[in-house]
């Protein structure tokens, strides 16, 4: 099974190493490597042009933010499945797509997920919290439940299917895809139920209050694009939920 995986970056000259070499570690014998860079200035593109001979695709031109240039990475991808790795994560061991492919190949289903760590920026052994996703049940959206976006893997097919990504979302356009796959058009999923990334804390959405409350805003507003209605405690679980990871 061939695994394509995605990884969008701009001005991250920092962690983007790391990441790239997270990928290009795996014991999964079938990897088309996608980066997709955002023209950035401040070094990135000169580490990424280190491990060019081990990238299968790069590009780096100017996108509308983040999701334009996800949907652009899906566009470049020829493999059977499709996942991501953010410039500031790493997967959590070398056998992480070994996981996400046997799944696939043991399940007759068209997406898989599993668990994710969240680690300190410096220190990535240092746990700050845990994700435990669980099983599906699709009634668990309606009280806060998301599958991490990072262990989100999808056929590609799937994506020609139900369309990519929302690009009218600033932070939140991961869990209106989820939300529209899963909920809406109830495609099939199966939970893997091992840690599979970990990710460097500080995500865009999350940073300031302000921040936070915009993006409980666009959580809403993804059942509405999907001419849903969930019921009003639906927005407000979802960031508890989140809070209870610190007690996983």
């Amino acid at each position: 099974m061939k695994v394509s995986i995605i990884t969008i970056v701009y001005n991250n000259h920092e962690t983007i190493a790391d990441a790239i070499e997270s990928v290009l570690n795996q014991t999964h014998p079938d990897i088309e490597y996608i980066v997709v860079d955002g023209m950035s200035n401040d070094g990135t593109v000169e580490v990424i042009r280190r491990y060019s001979n081990q990238i299968t695709k790069f590009v780096s031109e100017s996108d509308n933010g983040l999701y334009d240039a996800i949907n652009k990475g899906i566009g470049l991808a020829t493999g059977d499945v499709i996942g991501f790795l953010h410039s500031d994560d790493i997967f959590f061991s070398t056998e992480s797509i070994a996981h996400v492919a046997a799944a696939f190949q043991a399940n007759n289903t068209d997406s898989i997920y599993g668990d994710l760590i969240y680690v300190q920026k410096s220190n990535t052994n240092k746990i700050v919290r845990t994700w435990i996703s669980g099983k599906y049940k699709r009634e668990s959206f309606l009280y806060g439940w998301m599958p991490p976006h990072p262990t989100f893997y999808v056929k590609r097919e799937v994506y020609n299917k139900l369309g990519l990504y929302n690009t009218n979302f600033k932070s939140a356009a991961d869990y209106e895809l989820m939300l529209r796959y899963l909920y809406r058009f109830n495609l099939s999923t199966t939970y893997i139920p091992m840690k599979l990334v970990k990710m460097r804390v500080g995500g865009k959405s999350n940073i300031t209050l302000k921040n936070r409350i915009r993006a409980n805003q666009e959580d809403y507003k993804a059942w509405v694009t999907n001419n849903l209605k969930p019921p009003f405690y639906t927005r407000f679980l979802k960031p508890v939920r989140k809070l209870l990871q610190f007690l996983s």
